[in-house]
């Protein structure tokens, strides 16, 4: 069976409604100039007509986008379900971001939940915005960037969910941070978290180039006893193969699969 497509009614067509109707045309006759079903017309006249019976297609047009632009309001979901409300500004309260509290609800399979997007709508709306402090940027918009670089890939990329089951293995979670914009500097820093000991290892960067982030991790693992290291997909790490240690790579868009250098640097940015 054919699925059925629907359309609204724009102001061309209601304004041939106007004239039509009122020329005494019949509902089932301006559905067919139309070419849409008489229930629609019926209901647009039934629903939009003053109480004089008059239908003004000016005015119609202006209440249905009225109604239209807030059917829909930004967070609704999360402000529908008070649970999960309360769940998105305790994750937020523990200085997790957006990203990491929707990865963590898909992966705890919640079964009510909302996407990395959804967070963001909510918090720059009218219900959320207070919770903005939280975020480790406090802003309540996002700043529109300019002229991105060319994407690149990482050769010889290693998926996190390839890393070995072995027990005893020591992790080294690893992430960059970027100086403030006011700093007007290039200077950036690299940190890593190992798992399970609370031990912070890092060392300032120069600039984010491949070159410069293989020589940082050097510096900062070569007196630490460790068996692997995960990152993000980063072009600074294209160089991997260079690292001391073998490099695992999180999911794109995934920073919940390394939180607890996450953490850490949104700790040490307060």
């Amino acid at each position: 069976m054919k699925k059925r497509t629907f359309a609204h009614l724009d102001f061309h067509a209601r304004d041939r409604i106007e004239a039509l109707y009122h020329a005494g045309h019949l509902q089932q006759e301006i559905a067919e100039i139309l070419k849409v079903d008489k229930s629609t017309i019926s209901r647009e006249i039934r629903k939009r007509s003053k109480k004089t019976g008059v239908y003004d297609a000016t005015r119609v047009q202006a209440k249905a986008l009225a109604a239209r632009s807030n059917s829909k309001y930004q967070g609704m979901k999360i402000e529908a379900h008070p649970q999960l409300k309360a769940h998105i500004i305790a994750e937020l309260a523990k200085l997790r971001s957006p990203d990491e509290i929707a990865g963590r609800m898909k992966k705890e399979k919640r079964t009510v939940r909302v996407g990395t997007n959804a967070i963001y709508k909510w918090l720059r709306s009218a219900w959320g915005e207070r919770y903005c402090l939280y975020l480790c940027a406090k802003r309540k918009r996002t700043k529109k960037q300019k002229h991105l670089p060319k994407r690149e890939m990482i050769p010889d990329r290693i998926s996190i969910h390839d890393k070995p089951k072995t027990k005893g293995l020591v992790e080294v979670e690893g992430d960059t941070f970027l100086s403030p914009k006011k700093a007007r500097t290039t200077e950036s820093g690299f940190l890593g978290s190992v798992r399970g000991v609370h031990l912070l290892v890092g060392t300032k960067l120069p600039n984010l180039k491949p070159t410069t982030m293989s020589e940082g991790v050097s510096r900062s693992t070569e007196h630490l006893s460790a068996d692997l290291l995960v990152l993000d997909n980063g072009i600074e790490n294209k160089n991997h193969l260079d690292f001391p240690l073998d490099a695992y790579f999180c999911d794109p868009h995934s920073p919940w699969q390394k939180p607890h250098v996450e953490g850490d640097i949104g700790l040490l940015r307060r």
